[in-house]
C-alpha cells in the first residue's frame, strides 16, 4: 500500500480469487463501476488511498505495545481444521500447525478467567465464530500468530479528496472482463500501480518505520491489560467484518 495505491469497496469488492484461483489484473478489477442492464465499466476517476511508514513486529510484548499505541496489525497465521470450525471462547490448537497461510487482523488483547488471548478479526463473514473475530490464546505462537506480523500508518489521501484519473489505456484494457475467468499470473502487471492481488509482498526496499516513534515505549506493567479498537473510548474504529 506504499507504493500501490488502493482504492475501497466502492469500486472493488471483495471476490476471495487472485492471481491463483481466476483474477487476472486489469484495470477493472481495481475500480469499476456498474449500471443496470449495461455492461460494468472503469471510472473516470476514483479515490484512492495508502501508507506512510511501515514495519514489521512480532513477539507478545511488541505486538501489543503497537497495538495499544496506534492500533491493529496484519499478521499471517496457520489454518488448522479447528480453526475453520471454530464457534466461540479462546481458541487453542493442539496440532502444532505453524504452516501460514492466512492473513487477519489483530485488533486487541485481553485476559479470561487467567487465559491470555489476542483478539482476531477474520474475514470469513460475521457469521464465522464470534461475530466474525476468534479469540486466540496469547503468548505461546499458537497458529504462528506471534511470528509474522506488519504495522503500517496511513497516509492522509482523503482530507484533500485524492483520486486516481483514468487513462485511456487503462479504460481499453483487454482484459477487462466483469467476470475475469482467465488464470494469467504476470510479473509484468499492467497495472504497476493498484490493488491486484499477488503471493507474496515484500518490503523491497527494508522497513519503512517512523523517524522518531510516534509513542514511548511503556514498561510491560503499564501497558493495558485488554485492549479492544471496537471499542477505544467509547468509539469503534473497525469496519465491518464479512467476505
Amino acid at each position: 500500500m506504499n507504493q500501490n495505491d488502493i482504492t475501497d469497496e466502492t469500486c472493488s469488492i471483495y471476490r476471495a480469487r487472485g492471481h491463483d484461483n481466476g483474477q487476472e489484473c486489469s484495470a477493472m478489477t481495481v475500480c469499476e463501476n456498474c449500471m443496470p442492464n449495461e455492461p460494468c465499466f472503469v471510472p473516470d476517476s476514483y479515490y484512492t488511498y495508502r501508507t506512510e511508514e511501515y514495519g514489521q513486529v512480532s513477539g507478545e510484548e511488541a505486538m501489543m505495545q503497537e497495538i495499544y499505541q496506534r492500533g491493529p496489525i496484519a499478521c499471517g497465521i496457520a489454518v488448522p481444521d479447528a480453526l475453520e470450525n471454530y464457534t466461540s471462547g479462546i481458541f487453542y490448537d493442539t496440532t502444532g500447525d505453524m504452516d501460514i497461510v492466512h492473513d487477519i487482523s489483530i485488533v486487541g488483547y485481553g485476559v479470561e478467567n487467567g487465559t491470555k488471548y489476542w483478539t482476531v478479526r477474520n474475514s470469513w463473514g460475521s457469521h464465522y465464530g464470534e461475530s466474525g473475530f476468534v479469540r486466540v490464546i496469547r503468548g505461546i505462537n499458537n497458529i504462528a500468530i506471534e511470528s509474522d506480523c506488519a504495522w503500517a500508518t496511513p497516509k492522509d489521501t482523503w482530507s484533500k479528496k485524492e483520486k486516481h484519473i483514468t487513462t485511456e489505456a487503462e479504460k481499453n484494457d483487454p482484459r477487462n472482463k466483469p467476470s475475469n475467468s482467465n488464470i494469467v499470473p504476470k510479473s509484468d502487471m499492467f497495472m504497476k500501480k493498484g490493488g491486484c492481488r499477488v503471493e507474496k509482498a515484500f518490503f523491497e526496499n527494508g522497513e519503512k518505520p517512523l523517524p522518531v516513534h510516534a509513542w514511548e515505549e511503556l514498561k510491560l506493567e503499564d501497558v493495558p491489560k485488554n485492549v479492544d479498537w471496537r471499542n477505544m473510548n467509547g468509539t469503534n474504529y473497525l469496519g465491518w467484518s464479512k467476505n
